[in-house]
């Protein structure tokens, strides 16, 4: 015979008031088939003293075949029955999870959530924390707990996100401040050397579309324009120009321009020759290769040159690029540039270009640079990143990367090995 069906409830207008009893079952131990199943079988069932109750919240996770399943559920009142006080709520489920656990094996505990602490949400939205680091010391996690409790949040659920080439967690915090978990977790990290990330929940953090990479010291190593003043027996003098450049200690197109003057006279096939010497970022072609597959626009912008950038931009299959362009005559540089200078203000003015060509809005676009020009250019995007940076960078930029992988990037976006190893 089949049971006899519930009583009927009151519909979605008049659900269980903030009064009507919850509490939260959870269920701990092997993990092995139908475990939940068997659970929700049992909920579905009122009689012994238990009401129709409606699932609040669920959350499950099985770590090292170890099953965590937490359910917090609450009473429905039956139309013309009895009110339902806690105690006797309580004790049905009492009954019902040692049913339960006789038949599948695992530990199911019953509280009330008022007692659990599931009653009041801690204020604001909700973030992922994302830890990275090679590897993770034990201080970063807590320091990164301690922190989040300080600023008013808790931990409600914790994954990781990759074992390689960083080993990363993510942590999903709900209450606190986006800006003081920001600035609590820079302490933590600069204390421990892990890397920490704050992202809010929702969809706009998977719904990133467009990447912009910077390129000298970010997509590849080190500095072309160094390299090419090597060429030219000015290299002490240029790499001068460019650290103060890049610590935003002198103006960019001022400094550029110096240090294009002092090319002056190297042969066209000098440009060829770095070109060719470039050694990628580790993970950068993962991180392009990746991105691309889940529908990424994928670019370079650089103050660098495009007679370098744009045969890499070719190689790695690129959608868009935008530099600077040296100008040759008879076969040699003559130590000037033609054409609009991509400064700082210009990267930002190309990610915008490059977001509108593509009909994507700037929320949905992110930007990874090392260096002070690049700050425009990373505050304009949605997410901007500061890879390997500057200080003064770090302090600016939405998160930053001190990792020497740049497929590190796709950690913070939410991505996981599995989904790196599915692009491949």
């Amino acid at each position: 015979m089949p049971p006899a069906p519930a009583p009927r409830t009151q519909p979605d207008t008049a659900r269980a008031p903030s009064t009507a009893p919850r509490a939260l079952l959870t269920v701990s131990g092997s993990d092995r088939p139908g475990v939940t199943a068997r659970l929700f079988a049992a909920l579905a069932v009122p009689g012994d003293g238990l009401p129709p109750v409606e699932v609040v919240d669920v959350e499950q996770v099985v770590v090292h075949g170890q099953l965590v399943l937490g359910v917090v559920v609450g009473a429905l009142p039956v139309e013309g029955g009895p009110v339902v006080d806690e105690a006797g709520f309580l004790a049905a489920l009492g009954r019902l999870a040692g049913d339960v656990a006789a038949a599948t094996g695992v530990r199911v505990q019953v509280e009330s959530a008022a007692d659990a602490g599931l009653d009041a949400a801690p204020p604001g939205r909700p973030h992922h924390v994302i830890l990275l680091g090679r590897p993770v010391p034990p201080g970063a996690v807590a320091g990164a707990a301690s922190a989040i409790a300080g600023t008013g949040g808790n931990i409600e659920a914790i994954r990781r996100l990759s074992d390689y080439p960083v080993t990363s967690f993510e942590l999903t915090v709900s209450g606190g401040e986006a800006t003081a978990l920001r600035t609590a977790l820079a302490s933590v990290a600069s204390a421990t050397g892990a890397d920490i990330a704050v992202e809010q929940v929702g969809l706009a953090r998977r719904s990133k579309r467009l990447i912009v990479l910077d390129v000298d010291s970010t997509l590849v190593r080190g500095e072309v324009i160094d390299e090419l003043a090597a060429r030219a027996g000015r290299a002490a003098e240029v790499a001068r120009i460019t650290a103060a450049a890049m610590n935003g200690e002198l103006d960019f197109a001022e400094s550029l321009r110096a240090r294009v003057a002092a090319l002056a006279g190297l042969p066209v096939e000098v440009l060829d020759e770095v070109r060719a010497a470039l050694v990628l970022t580790p993970g950068a072609r993962t991180l392009i290769r990746t991105l691309k597959r889940h529908g990424f626009r994928c670019g370079i912008v650089s103050g660098g040159f495009t007679q370098v950038t744009d045969p890499l931009a070719e190689q790695l299959g690129l959608d868009f690029a935008a530099a600077n362009t040296l100008e040759v005559a008879d076969g040699r540089l003559t130590g000037r540039l033609v054409g609009e200078i991509v400064d700082r203000a210009g990267k930002a003015r190309a990610l915008a270009r490059f977001a509108d060509d593509y009909g994507i809005p700037l929320e949905q676009t992110v930007a990874v640079g090392d260096g002070a020009n690049d700050l425009d250019m990373l505050g304009v995007a949605g997410l901007g990143i500061a890879f390997n940076a500057k200080p003064w960078v770090r302090e600016q930029a939405h998160t930053a990367l001190n990792q020497p992988y740049l497929d590190a990037v796709l950690q913070v976006l939410g991505f996981t090995r599995d989904e790196v190893l599915d692009a491949e």
